[in-house]
């Protein structure tokens, strides 16, 4: 896992498996972004096979292949959507062709695993909507700054046992390291990403719907920038949008691609939760000048002050219950409305944000 690299960020954690071997099969499809790493690291842990993947680019398909072995480089993709014993595709492609991927892939009954942003337009989400309702298939998306945290996923926990109250206000920061001369020409291109909001910004929009447990949002406010990477004209190395959700609590954050040189990983991502009864926040990637090690939490409510370090404490129970989710028609992982409203609410905030000049 490099710690340094965001693009490559792929955490690792127990196995936990739900389902025994052969029970469950998928396949990769689509390997442009690095995050199909860990998502099949997570569907792995908790017992799905992977069994084959494609993508046209052979040395990207070799060192997947090389990371697990055994798997079959397939020729092309129709070959594993026409895979009957193939239960779902899991894909990292470029975000523009996600929704594309995810309709073939339910049209051929397979359930469908996407990396965040899911989409760039709304109306790709009315129509993944319908595809679900009419194939009674799920469409599941790595919103991994929540789902790949255990510091965050312990912090709902918190929330659920009532610890800091009704939350009222959360803010949320998403920074990340720019890396711009190991990038990829589409992730420059706003028609190819979404745009910052709609991109890492949906990391922050869901896990705001979660912490709220708030059903709807709207956007307030928001605005994009781009302040230092103007030899890429169309790129946005700034966002940020003040959200109120339908239950009245409201929600202020902060992505940008601005993490200096000297962190010890790819993006200082923090998230405070304000409560009725106190309130938690989580620094997820590092504790600086603290300690290089992720997952600290720190809660204050009425029994005092607390600090948890919770790597390797909690787990990531995100996956197995997909699978189970995939397998018996429920929706105890998130569910799908959850999915398509956190997505939807991001490509809003990127549609009305304005375009921060700067000199």
């Amino acid at each position: 896992m490099n710690k340094q690299d965001g693009m490559n960020y792929a955490p690792e954690g127990k196995v936990d498996r739900v389902v025994g071997e052969g029970e469950f099969r998928f396949a990769a499809i689509g390997l442009d972004h690095g995050h199909i790493y860990g998502m099949c690291n997570g569907l792995i842990e908790a017992g799905a096979e992977l069994v084959a993947v494609y993508d046209p680019d052979f040395e990207k398909m070799h060192a997947f292949c090389e990371k697990f072995p055994g798997i079959v480089p397939a020729n092309s993709e129709e070959e594993l959507l026409n895979d009957p014993s193939i239960e779902l595709i899991a894909s990292a492609n470029i975000p523009v062709h996600r929704q594309e991927l995810g309709l073939r892939a339910l049209d051929h009954g397979k359930h469908y695993f996407t990396d965040k942003p899911a989409f760039t337009k709304k109306e790709q989400v009315e129509l993944a909507r319908k595809k679900v309702e009419e194939t009674g298939l799920k469409w599941g998306i790595y919103y991994s700054e929540r789902l790949h945290v255990e510091s965050a996923i312990f912090a709902g926990q918190l929330i659920d046992q009532g610890a800091i109250g009704r939350v009222i206000q959360v803010m949320g920061t998403g920074p990340h390291r720019a890396s711009v001369n190991s990038r990829p020409d589409w992730f420059f291109d706003p028609e190819s990403y979404g745009g910052i909001l709609c991109d890492i910004g949906s990391h922050q929009i869901e896990q705001f719907l979660h912490y709220t447990g708030a059903k709807d949002a709207k956007v307030l406010h928001s605005k994009v920038a781009n302040y230092n990477h103007k030899h890429y004209p169309q790129f946005e190395d700034y966002g940020d949008a003040t959200l109120v959700a339908d239950n009245g609590a409201t929600f202020y954050f902060r992505v940008d691609w601005f993490t200096p040189d000297g962190l010890s990983t790819w993006g200082d991502g923090r998230v405070l939760i304000l409560g009725t009864e106190g309130y938690i926040e989580v620094r997820k990637y590092v504790d600086i000048a603290r300690s290089n090690s992720g997952d600290h939490l720190y809660l204050v409510n009425k029994e005092g002050e607390k600090h948890f370090e919770l790597s390797g404490q909690v787990g990531f129970p995100f996956f197995g219950q997909f699978i189970l989710d995939c397998l018996n028609g429920t929706e105890h992982a998130m569910t799908q409305e959850h999915t398509f409203k956190a997505a939807e609410l991001c490509i809003d905030a990127q549609e009305k944000a304005i375009n921060v000049e700067s000199a």
